[in-house]
């Protein structure tokens, strides 16, 4: 191998571990390889065809990160990562093997790129796009944006709590306050059944309590059987709640099963709660 050659190989090698060992014909033709090298390489396995003009560098296993970072150079100019991806790559969600999704800044071009979910967005504008370990990928507040046409409800709820976990700006995406599939199930049967709207997940005595009345000094909390079964947890559970109570709080306790199952002796039940506290 004369030098030249292996100067670009030592390129190549360079480039490929810095794109999740990916790399698209226009970044090897940038290198000096010409078409025919490519294509020998392409051949003798030294390239692995992952899409149209995108390949793996010596091997066609690729993890999450190299299969999206592929499936945006296939997608040329201005792609980027988006939907159901975008949330898996911002640790939204847990990670799905699926078709990468991608949207591109235009309606024109090809109608299908096989292996890709290929999204359209004519209007998409810079401040929704940013880089994420080499990627170019939406936004977390435009990923949820996304995310509202590809999954369901609760999924969409799951994504939205992480990314406040996570302390990602959401700007103007709505969010409730709640932690848990079950505290939104709780706060929607408040509003279903009138009750006055309580304060979400406020910090109270060194506690942070699921759902606060604060005139009334009453708090409910929702015990989901994952987070709230065993000795320890029950142990817990009441240390907590005498301790709150010698603060001088009401505390009242609803499980999954009652809040999905009994929506109206739950309600009830708060009702009173809030009327025996205002008459007191």
């Amino acid at each position: 191998m004369d030098e030249v050659l292996a100067k670009r190989e030592r390129k190549l090698a360079g480039l490929a571990a810095g794109q999740h060992g990916v790399v698209c014909v226009a970044q090897l033709y940038g290198l000096g390889f010409t078409k025919d090298e490519v294509w020998k390489r392409a051949q003798t396995g030294r390239l692995g065809r992952i899409h149209r003009g995108v390949y793996a560098v010596g091997h066609a296993g690729l993890g999450n990160e190299g299969r999206w970072l592929a499936a945006v150079l296939a997608c040329g100019e201005g792609a980027v990562l988006s939907h159901r991806s975008a949330a898996d790559l911002w640790r939204l969600l847990p990670p799905l093997r699926q078709p990468p999704h991608v949207t591109i800044p235009t309606r024109a071009g090809r109608a299908r790129r096989p292996g890709i979910h290929l999204h359209r967005s004519p209007s998409l504008p810079a401040a929704a796009t940013t880089t994420r370990n080499g990627i170019v990928v939406t936004t977390p507040a435009r990923t949820i944006a996304d995310l509202r046409r590809v999954v369901d409800g609760p999924t969409l709820r799951r994504a939205v709590r992480q990314a406040e976990v996570l302390g990602y700006g959401l700007d103007e995406v709505a969010t409730d306050g709640t932690r848990s599939e079950l505290e939104y199930r709780f706060l929607r049967l408040c509003r279903r059944h009138r009750l006055p709207p309580p304060a979400v997940n406020v910090a109270i005595g060194g506690f942070v309590v699921d759902f606060l009345w604060s005139r009334e000094r009453l708090i409910v909390e929702t015990d989901g059987y994952r987070f709230h079964r065993g000795r320890a947890a029950f142990e817990i559970d009441h240390a907590r709640q005498l301790a709150l109570e010698q603060l001088g709080y009401r505390v009242r306790r609803f499980t999954h099963r009652q809040v999905v199952a009994e929506p109206k002796n739950v309600a009830a039940a708060v009702r009173a709660a809030l009327l025996a506290a205002s008459s007191s």
